[in-house]
This record gives structure tokens, sequence and C-alpha cells, in this order.
């Protein structure tokens, strides 16, 4: 039955905004680790692109799309472009460009999370590969974006909420849906709530309960 509830979705404009917004912000980060790196305008490029398109890619292969978004559209690659050369020729004006790369961040993740789950509720899958295909989606770019850039990934640092804001979000949309709220709305909400819990982990340090190894019992 809830299977039932989450088939035959249509989010056509939403889905186009919320890829080329969070193409268009995942860019941003990918080029401020450029900077970073100090690299040429070419490995900009790169960077911003792959970081823009990445988790979008995954998840298209996953739900065997007839092309992969990016193909269909490849001004998303321009657009990604034009944002790694805006920061390669500003980015020595920004302070603190790791502050400026986690609030990006964690806005491009609240962005990206909906859109997979809008294009997951339009292909007419599970709820569980909804909410897999929101995860999917918000995290895989920023992972490859910090895995190249030799950078512990955002995705693994200790003591925040990063994937499980992703999950959460994701989550919260298929709930709602299951409860009969419109789709769309429940798209929205879902970037809300994203965008809730990875601020709440960034500036009040919500977290989540890490392993810690237990001393080794005296003999």
């Amino acid at each position: 039955m809830t299977e039932g509830i989450l088939t035959g979705a249509n989010l056509p404009l939403l889905v186009w905004l919320l890829d080329y917004s969070s193409a268009l912000v995942f860019a941003l980060t990918g080029a401020l680790v450029a900077s970073r790196l100090q690299l040429d305008p070419v490995g900009f490029i790169f960077m911003a692109t792959m970081t823009a398109v990445g988790g979008g890619t995954l998840r298209d292969l996953i739900l065997n799309r007839a092309t992969v978004f990016w193909v269909d559209r490849p001004s998303l690659i321009l657009l990604a472009a034009g944002a790694a050369m805006l920061v390669f020729w500003t980015a020595h004006l920004v302070e603190s460009r790791q502050q400026w790369l986690r609030w990006l961040d964690a806005f491009a993740l609240a962005v990206a999370v909906p859109a997979g789950v809008g294009v997951a509720l339009a292909a007419g899958v599970s709820p569980v590969i909804v909410v897999l295909m929101g995860v999917v989606t918000g995290t895989f770019g920023g992972l490859m974006r910090d895995v190249v850039g030799n950078e512990l990934p955002l995705v693994l640092k200790q003591g925040e909420l990063y994937i499980t804001a992703a999950f959460g979000g994701a989550l919260t949309a298929v709930v709602l849906i299951w409860l009969g709220l419109d789709r769309s709305i429940a798209v929205v909400l879902c970037g809300a709530v994203t965008m809730i819990l990875r601020i709440g982990s960034m500036v009040l340090g919500w977290s989540l309960p890490v392993y810690r190894p237990r001393p080794p019992r005296n003999r």
C-alpha cells in the first residue's frame, strides 16, 4: 500500500529547479576546495563539475534512467563551469573559505536531497529507495570532492549530522506522503528538515552518540 502511494509522482518543474540549484551551490563548494589546492582553471572546472553532478549521476545510474540528468541538460555543466570561474577570480577576497565551504555545502545538501527524492518519486520506486536516492544525491558529490581534494570528508566528520540530516529529510518526505500530504509540499519540507538538522549540528552542536571503545579489563 505504501509503495502505491509513492508511485506515479510527477514533479518536473520542481525537480528541474532543485537540480539547477544544487548543481550551482555544489559547484561553488568544489571550486572553493580547488582554490585551497591552488589548482589551475581546468582544475577548478573539474572539481566544480564533479561535485555538482556526482550525486545525481550515481542516482540516475542506480535508477537506470534512460539518460543521466546532465546529459539531457548540458547547461548544468556550463553552470558548474561558470561557478568555477567565478570562484577562480574571487576566492582571494574570501577570508574564511572553510566557513563558506561548510555553509554553502549545508545549503547544497538541503537542495540536493529533495532533488533526489523528487526524481525517485517520479521513477515510482519503493519508499526505501526514495530515501536512499535522497541520501545518495545529497552526499556523494561532496564526498567525491573531499576525497579527490585529499580532505577529511564532511560526511564523515565526527560529531556532525550530515548523512543523518540527509536521511532525516528524505524520510520526512516519505512519511508525509504516506500521511497524505501533497508530494510537492513534502519535497519542500524534506529540504527544510535537512537544512534544520544540518544547521543545528553546525551551530548548536547537535550530534548522535559515537562509538567509544571500552578500556580493557584488568586481569
